[in-house]
């Protein structure tokens, strides 16, 4: 009966060491008295990484001993070591504590909290007016940039232009900046430009995350994107995509990277 009892516990304790050392998928729930969607979630031992739904929600895959790391630009980041219990139960829940970004003490007029999204609901003023007020039509969207603004006024020849040919009323701008080529450069100026500018987002947002989850060395980490804004698909990946897609993208041009540069190297 004895052997029996030492036979089952020995079963049991190799099922338990074999289900620790597999990966397995967790569920887990980001709490936090603010905002608790889109909240990177990165396995950095594993190198896999996920985000949360509006809820707060997520799964990813894990083992024992991995590291998660939860950042947001919201939160305070957050480590965590996946332990035994985790494990077992395949659950996690993590509270998040909210980034306060806090001022040097000022006083001139009110008093600062130092909570700027409270400072700024309690100042005080009018709004300046604007073509509403006095019922006068203007534009509410996206301000163009001074290249896109030359090339709106340079015009883009067109064939049918030359219909005017007929009438007399031929445009001349679109035809010369056609010919000369001016219409051409300003174009790639907007590419280069809005490309500029995507990246730009691209490193706010991301790359905090991307490095903790790959290990690029400091002074290779600006030359790295700027090879990937160099890529002929930079823009239809990561346009209008969402943070997994785009560190997807990030990974698959970063194994380009090394590899070109162990091509130097040889």
């Amino acid at each position: 009966m004895q052997n029996i009892k030492y036979l089952t516990f020995l079963v049991l304790l190799f099922g338990f060491k074999v289900a620790v050392s597999q990966s397995v998928e967790i569920y887990g729930k980001v709490e936090s008295d603010v905002g608790v969607e889109n909240i990177h979630v990165i396995n950095k031992t594993a190198q896999v990484f996920t985000t949360t739904n509006k809820r707060g929600e997520f799964k990813i895959t894990a083992k024992l001993n991995d590291t998660l790391v939860f950042s947001s630009v919201q939160h305070i980041p957050k480590y965590m070591v996946v332990g035994n219990h985790t494990i077992l139960n395949r659950t996690l829940t993590v509270k998040l504590k909210e980034q306060i970004n806090e001022l040097d003490e000022v006083l001139v007029g009110k008093v600062l909290t130092g909570d700027l999204l409270s400072d700024i609901e309690h100042v005080e003023g009018r709004p300046p007016i604007n073509f509403y007020d006095v019922g006068i039509p203007g534009y509410t969207g996206k301000i163009a940039t001074q290249s896109e603004r030359r090339l709106y006024e340079a015009g883009e020849f067109k064939p049918k232009m030359l219909l005017g040919l007929l009438t007399g009323g031929i445009p001349l701008n679109p035809i010369l900046n056609g010919l000369s080529g001016r219409t051409k450069e300003l174009k790639n100026r907007v590419e280069i430009e809005t490309n500029d500018a995507l990246l730009e987002r691209i490193k706010s947002r991301l790359q905090k995350d991307f490095l903790a989850l790959n290990e690029l060395e400091a002074d290779k980490v600006a030359d790295f994107f700027y090879f990937c804004a160099d890529d002929a698909g930079f823009m239809e990946r990561c346009n209008g995509k969402t943070d997994i897609e785009i560190l997807e993208f990030l990974q698959e041009k970063l194994k380009a990277y090394k590899a070109n540069l162990e091509l130097v190297t040889d």
